[in-house]
């Protein structure tokens, strides 16, 4: 059955659902706090003009706009928190632990346009909590890079990153997608207790033979990522947008949801 849904109609952001920011225990709320329009139909997230890195200690002069549906940070100085993405990394600001959507198996799905410039990239993955610091694992829905277009075609990334969990490996993949990306698109994760099977317009283009045991939270998000900028410039006119027109999420016993191919 649907046990989640925002196609983002409201006027506002359904806090119920999302929480605005990027891994805010590593930074601060203020400085990952997302940047985004409700234009009526779907979420634009976006990089702005004057917008700052979010992280220049640890991630340099990326840049980033994010929504998440969880959050887990212990205390000031502690190094507990989720997606700890360097050993040096500590809690600088504390966070209430906050479990919006946290599901464990089903289908989840979101339909993207990803019309983005090289050095930009547009992706949802869900990632474990991490109260116990081996659930830490990732599962990438997908990820699609400015640079990888061409007239014909775009490139998807898929699949499951272990992070710090010890019963994971890395096993990402690649598709080539006929079409362009800045098409909607609709990418899917079917995650089951033996695996992730990953969607394209309702086309399998991939199966990983992993499953983290724990629930996950969602994070969408539109990365400006310094090393892929030509020339090492941010070029072209601002915001930068990645237009969203819907999140799913489908859970059961039996894992229903919509017809599958």
């Amino acid at each position: 059955m649907l046990t989640f849904e925002d196609d983002f109609s409201a006027p506002d952001l359904n806090r119920d659902h999302w929480l605005p920011y990027y891994l805010p225990q590593w930074a601060s709320r203020a400085a990952s706090a997302a940047c985004y329009t409700l234009p009526g139909e779907g979420l634009h997230l976006q990089i702005t003009r004057d917008q700052l890195p979010w992280n220049p200690t640890f991630d340099g002069m990326l840049r980033v706009s994010s929504l998440q549906t969880g959050c887990f940070a212990g205390p000031v100085g502690s190094a507990a928190g989720q997606h700890r993405f360097h050993p040096a990394l500590r809690v600088t600001e504390p966070q209430p632990e906050t479990w919006l959507y946290t599901p464990q198996y089903g289908l989840f799905e979101v339909a993207l346009r990803v019309d983005l410039p090289p050095g930009y990239l547009g992706a949802f993955w869900m990632i474990g909590l991490e109260r116990d610091p081996a659930q830490s694992g990732e599962i990438c829905v997908c990820e699609v890079f400015g640079h990888e277009r061409d007239p014909d075609a775009f490139r998807v990334h898929f699949g499951v990153k272990a992070i710090h969990d010890p019963a994971l490996t890395l096993d990402m993949q690649t598709v080539r997608i006929p079409g362009s990306p800045a098409d909607l698109h609709v990418y899917s994760a079917e995650w089951t207790p033996e695996g992730v099977t990953f969607r394209v317009d309702s086309e399998v283009v991939g199966r990983v033979p992993q499953s983290p045991a724990y629930p996950m939270q969602f994070m969408l998000n539109i990365y400006e990522l310094p090393q892929l900028l030509p020339g090492n410039e941010r070029r072209g006119p601002c915001p930068k947008t990645l237009e969203v027109a819907w999140v799913r999420g489908w859970q059961s016993d039996t894992q229903e949801g919509p017809p599958l191919t």
